[in-house]
């Protein structure tokens, strides 16, 4: 999952971009970057890390011109978190392509293989983004007539790629000396926006993944990419826009209003704090048709994402609301230094409970989901050591049994809770007297319900079904085994660094 920006302005757009990724924070903190197009030449800087340890005023003062993209990163699956792999990606031809990418392709392979036997281009770093980029690059410079370039070849790329490629991908992209491109996959499983600002002579547009990043920067939401639409904003502010796919679907990602998006944001056209609410009642309904029996005295969210699902279903049984759990928001890196070479990372760090709101009580916590599991025992486990009498856990999505292959980074099917147990076995996992999930087809009412228009959703990491036709076993595998590779690298790189800095130890006693 990540977060994107583009913006055609009239006057610096530096300070916009950053504001913008600055809000859009929470879709990745693994990386950051932001381009500026100045007539024909770009001007990029990009990091690991926050948004705020990525930029300094000398970065800033070098991001010259009216126009640009951004981006933060959040590793998908079976990805590496390094510096190369930060976003936007740059390509020299034609005229000069940046491109900033949210989702996840899923036929990365078959598509390196044919640039490298049919387009002859390179690709540098395992991204999906930058073959994403090639392959638009490619078709476009396939269309491209003489030295100059037509609205219609822009959008025959579009076209081209859409038939090249399969996933889940929302793209912003600029063209050297000619304008900023967007697009959006023919299924629109990733969120992409438009937003205007009309208080100008010539009007200012911002792309983004979430409308939050256009309300904190003085624009206002137009309307959503369609899926398989394509977008070109010339750098004079010419707006175009065209379907590009053949054969579309509106099937946005749930995940996206369960946990990752904003809860002050819309997106396709359904308020994601209204659609948490709708979560509440409809667990809230769950709760009283098929267990009546729960004694609960106080309902206590995990924060921050399912604070608004948490207060209305205590708003619909009738039963007090309480932050038991203070979130430490300052958390930093943790470092493995001389004599803490094994040390275990405890959600303590972040959540901290007031003892006051547990003691001697029946609670009811109530997260967004459950994944792997590992907090939501760390978390009953503090509720009862502040010294509840019963814990009961409520989810405000249903049970996670699959991986999800369109952007977000999933645990393997091993390493998810719910696989092959039920709702009795995973409470005794985690240590909770008893586990509420939410019903599949509740929770997309709860959505629908802010947007009667939205039909089909995104929902396999629930169901297992991959709107795409050609998620495989054999695929899954595949991530999995991706998976395996980088954990073990990684455990390797920390046993390295422990040595390295046991033996510095060891030098400094000599």
């Amino acid at each position: 999952m990540c977060g994107i920006l583009g913006v055609v302005g009239q006057s610096p757009v530096n300070q916009l971009l950053y504001d913008g990724l600055q809000v859009l924070q929470h879709r990745g903190q693994d990386a950051a970057g932001i381009v500026t197009a100045n007539g024909k030449t770009f001007h990029m800087h990009k990091g690991s890390g926050m948004v705020r340890d990525v930029f300094r005023t000398r970065n800033m003062r070098s991001l010259l011109g009216a126009a640009g993209i951004a981006h933060v990163r959040y590793p998908t699956a079976g990805s590496a978190s390094c510096l190369a792999e930060a976003q936007p990606f740059y390509v020299n031809s034609p005229f000069g392509i940046v491109l900033a990418h949210n989702g996840n392709l899923t036929n990365t392979e078959e598509l390196k293989a044919d640039m490298f036997r049919h387009d002859l281009r390179h690709i540098n770093t395992n991204s999906d983004s930058e073959v994403l980029l090639n392959v638009f690059a490619h078709e476009l410079a396939q269309r491209v007539k003489g030295h100059d370039l037509s609205v219609d070849a822009v959008f025959g790329a579009i076209e081209a790629v859409h038939r090249r490629v399969r996933g889940a991908y929302a793209v912003v992209a600029m063209i050297a000396g000619y304008g900023l491109v967007a697009f959006r996959d023919p299924n629109g499983i990733r969120p992409l926006v438009i937003g205007v600002n009309d208080s100008l002579p010539k009007t200012e547009y911002m792309l983004a993944s979430e409308s939050v990043a256009l309300d904190c920067s003085g624009f206002t939401l137009l309307r959503d990419v369609q899926p398989g639409e394509g977008v070109f904003i010339s750098f004079d502010g010419e707006f175009h826009s065209r379907p590009c796919a053949k054969h579309t679907r509106h099937a946005p990602c749930l995940f996206e209003y369960v946990y990752f998006a904003r809860p002050d944001s819309v997106i396709d056209g359904v308020s994601v704090y209204q659609s948490r609410l709708n979560m509440g009642e409809t667990l809230a309904e769950k709760i009283r048709r098929d267990l009546p029996e729960l004694d609960i005295d106080v309902v206590i969210p995990i924060p921050d994402s399912s604070r608004q699902s948490a207060l209305q279903l205590a708003n619909a049984l009738g039963l007090p609301y309480r932050e038991g759990f203070i979130k430490n928001r300052y958390i930093g890196r943790t470092f493995i230094m001389p004599g803490q070479a094994v040390r275990k990372k405890s959600v303590r760090q972040k959540l901290n409970p007031v003892p006051l709101e547990f003691a001697g009580r029946n609670v009811l916590l109530v997260d967004d989901s459950i994944v792997r599991g590992t907090t939501s025992k760390e978390i009953v486990q503090m509720a009862r050591d502040s010294g509840a009498r019963k814990v009961y856990f409520a989810s405000a999505a249903p049970a996670v049994r699959f991986p999800n292959v369109y952007g977000i980074d999933m645990p393997t099917r091993a390493e998810l809770l719910a696989t092959g147990r039920d709702e009795a076995e995973i409470a005794r996992e985690i240590g909770a007297d008893a586990v509420i999930y939410q019903d599949l087809e509740a929770l997309k009412d709860a959505v629908r319900s802010a947007n009667r228009e939205l039909h089909d959703f995104e929902s396999s990491c629930f169901d297992g079904e991959y709107i795409t036709g050609d998620i495989t076993a054999a695929y899954l595998d595949a991530i999995e085994c991706a998976r395996l590779d980088l954990k073990q690298q990684d455990q390797a790189g920390s046993e390295q660094m422990i040595d390295l800095n046991l033996n510095v130890a060891e030098q400094n006693l000599i």
